[in-house]
């Protein structure tokens, strides 16, 4: 017979699923592979390679080493971990539907 705190924890899933992105815009939480790919099919995400273009506009000859969609309030954003060509790690922000960085630091 399975646990009775199992089933807490299937319905704990349950819910946090149903919740959808509006639970995952308040909690900061990046996306998934899936979820990635389709905020970009319904154009609510640029691609990367957009993003990581727009950036490297302002800072060239910098290296992205990793990249992730993320929500901030209700936008989305790609949180870019860059290597600088000095050797800085800096972390930038980029806004998801237009491409602007919101922050760099």
């Amino acid at each position: 017979m399975a646990c009775p705190c199992a089933y807490g924890y299937v319905l704990a899933l349950a819910l946090i699923a149903a919740a959808g992105p509006a639970a995952a815009a308040e909690s900061g939480a990046c996306l998934t592979q899936d979820q990635r790919r389709a905020a970009v099919a319904a154009h609510r995400a640029i691609p990367l390679a957009r993003a990581v273009h727009d950036l490297r506009s302002h800072a060239a000859g910098a290296e992205v080493v990793r990249a992730r969609l993320c929500y901030h309030g209700e936008d989305l954003v790609y949180v870019l971990t860059v290597l600088a060509r000095d050797g800085r790690v800096i972390r930038a922000s980029v806004n998801a539907a237009s491409g602007a960085i919101v922050e760099a630091r």
